[in-house]
């Protein structure tokens, strides 16, 4: 066979190639798939040079490659300017600069292009997984950049793969005191104004069959919710979000209302808003959408104020912003459990929530108007007209299904007297055109509902999978109330969840799994739990340290630091006088006795155990019966030499410098 062994300019080069792949890799999944394939190709052809000793390509032959792949760049994007086009042009430059490197600058030109492009993976993904991977990829690029420094003997890769991560460790408390000290910016940590973003998936301004059952399949997190006061059970949660007040026989949408100018408890616009009951403060952190409604718990006054974004609001009582919210935002809103919506609205301005569009659904208009005739023979009002409905609901088995049977041009009639089966869409939309008919004003509401409580970090987190439509009818003298029949036909869905309501078959061997994870006492569910926090944990102080959290933060740590009684500043106190007492040691500590102490650890771990007095002379003596190489032995005793020297006999001034460097380059 072959010898295996690697001269060391080989090693130190695919350590290189090694690293390079490791800081384009996360890039894969973004990039064209040519551009993919080219860097692996290159990177493949370097390391074939190296391993074979192999002149690397000339000039004549990059060149025309270079050429072509800038072409390619601007086939794919159309442009050589912006995000995307530029790393992939960094990510190429790279791959090819390995093929040009003639001298030692141009090694560490690759280490720092390495460096740069490193930092381009936070444009795509800012998770902390992201995050830790990062840092071990900074660690491998440390490794290569310490091995060029090495003249003579170079340590074993482990070795210097510690090094490396030790160095990495002396600079994060730096990193990390200005990341919380230095003067933070408006906007996001990482991101270009210019910056496209693919659709994401939330809530819209319209909803049809079909639309709420695609966002149940997703478990992205829509917000997470902080009370600050307690919090209300999971069957009053409801996030408001948009209405929905159109409808062409196929399709809810806005009907766009008008501006409310924020004056509560009074009439504006037509909106007479009275709010009492317990106040129920919370802090959301909504995730970006793309669009540009905020989510508050029912009901809560629209006087929303979200930094860094112009809110406004309707007088159907929905928040949005007016730009679209591509980065995760986070505003705090008080809920009141007790509330009137346009109590003494004049039901003459009702019509626009009783229009219902000509030629649909003759089945259900029907029921209407002989609900309405009904009523006013008993001379019934709309509670009990409302009441009536949700019994026929519960009485008539409609049953809770992510796969409803498709619907014709009279979806609401199919619905309502032939398949039975829904999503929350389906029994929303058709409860507000059955209540339509029947003569009572109504609206769709869209939004989520319920939500999960992580127990460790006391969020509860509201996840794409929670999206809900109900309905809201108006009562004369009561306003606006919401109404969901949904919980009529499925009561399970709104006080335990979707995954309780609607049980999804696990795949054969998952079925335990899944078991563990509905359990939120087992391992699986402490463990999704933690993970959950250290997500939020990431978002809330790394990616979202703005400057009013900066701000907040650093006044409450020099409020901490300055009350002496506190337990946090006392702990800091302590830490820091036993670093400089660790320090002052350090510095008292004679440098030739730190390094004999060095050796001596190092001694002990070959079996040469320093005896109490033990003198150097003595134990050079005993380490000639070590089974070791004799180089490693000739390099020990002559450690030991030195330190007797320095140690114990008159030297001028220039031998024990010259004995001290020497006695430093054995140490290493």
């Amino acid at each position: 066979m072959k010898n295996l062994a690697l001269t060391r300019d080989k090693a130190d080069t695919l350590l290189l190639v090694a690293a390079a792949f490791m800081v384009i890799a996360p890039h894969f999944a973004h990039l064209p798939w040519w551009i993919s394939a080219t860097v692996c190709v290159t990177l493949f052809w370097r390391a074939l040079l190296t391993l074979r000793g192999r002149r690397l390509p000339p000039v004549w032959l990059l060149l025309p490659i270079a050429l072509l792949a800038i072409g390619g760049v601007w086939y794919s994007y159309r442009t050589l300017l912006g995000r995307d086009p530029g790393v992939a042009m960094l990510a190429l430059l790279l791959a090819f600069k390995l093929l040009e490197m003639h001298a030692r600058r141009d090694l560490f030109v690759v280490l720092f292009l390495s460096f740069f492009l490193l930092l381009t993976n936070f444009f795509y993904s800012q998770t902390i997984l992201t995050g830790v991977a990062m840092v071990a990829t900074i660690v491998v690029l440390l490794t290569a950049q310490i091995t060029f420094q090495y003249t003579g003997a170079v340590p074993p890769l482990g070795r210097r793969l510690r090094l490396a991560g030790k160095l990495a460790t002396l600079a994060a408390p730096l990193a990390a005191l200005l990341f919380v000290g230095f003067p933070r910016i408006q906007g996001p940590l990482w991101g270009m104004p210019g910056d496209a973003r693919g659709p994401r998936t939330g809530i819209s301004d319209s909803m049809a069959p079909g639309t709420m059952t695609n966002l149940a399949l997703s478990e992205e997190v829509a917000f997470r919710v902080r009370f600050l006061d307690p919090a209300p059970p999971q069957n009053r949660l409801y996030w408001r979000g948009v209405v929905l007040s159109n409808y062409d026989g196929r399709t809810w949408t806005r009907i766009g209302g008008t501006p409310y100018r924020r004056d509560i408890n009074r009439i504006t616009d037509g909106l007479t808003l009275r709010l009492g009951g317990s106040a129920i403060r919370h802090e959301i952190t909504l995730e970006g959408t793309q669009q540009r409604y905020l989510f508050t718990l029912e009901l809560t006054a629209p006087d929303l104020i979200v930094p860094g974004q112009r809110v406004s609001a309707s007088d159907e009582l929905e928040s949005y912003t007016l730009r679209p919210l591509h980065e995760r935002v986070r505003y705090t809103a008080v809920a009141h459990t007790d509330y009137a919506v346009q109590a003494d609205l004049d039901p003459a301005l009702t019509g626009k929530w009783l229009q219902l569009p000509p030629g649909f659904n003759p089945l259900t208009r029907a029921l209407g108007a002989r609900l309405h005739a009904l009523a006013g023979e008993r001379g019934s009002g709309t509670a009990e007209l409302v009441d009536a409905v949700l019994s026929m609901l519960r009485q008539r088995r409609f049953e809770y299904t992510l796969e409803p049977p498709l619907l014709g041009r009279n979806s609401v009639d199919d619905f309502l007297f032939r398949t039975r089966q829904g999503f929350c869409e389906h029994f929303a939309g058709s409860f507000v055109f059955l209540m339509r008919a029947a003569g009572v004003p109504a609206r769709v509401v869209t939004g989520y509902q319920g939500g999960e409580l992580n127990p460790l970090d006391g969020y509860v987190t509201v996840r794409q999978s929670d999206a809900h439509a109900w309905a809201e009818v108006w009562v004369p003298g009561r306003g606006w109330r919401r109404v969901d029949p949904t919980a009529a036909a499925a009561p399970e869905r709104i006080n335990s969840g979707l995954s309780r309501a609607l049980p999804r078959p696990a795949p054969f061997g998952l079925a335990g799994l899944m078991a563990l994870q509905n359990d939120k006492d087992s391992w699986l569910s402490r463990l999704r739990f933690g993970m959950n926090a250290a997500n939020n944990a990431w978002n809330q102080w790394v990616l979202d340290y703005n400057p009013e959290r900066q701000q907040n933060f650093l006044v409450e740590l020099w409020q901490a630091i300055g009350n002496w009684r506190t337990p946090a500043a006392a702990a800091l106190l302590g830490a820091l006088a036993w670093a400089g007492y660790r320090w002052r040691q350090r510095r008292a500590l004679d440098p030739v006795q730190a390094a004999y102490a060095r050796f001596c650890r190092h001694a002990a771990g070959l079996g040469l155990v320093p005896a109490p007095g033990e003198g150097p002379h003595s134990l050079a003596l005993r380490l000639r019966a070590l089974p070791l190489p004799e180089e490693r032995k000739a390099a020990l005793a002559e450690f030991l030499e030195l330190y007797g020297a320095l140690r114990y006999r008159a030297l001028d001034d220039d031998e024990r410098i010259r004995s001290a460097r020497r006695l430093a380059s054995l140490l290493r």
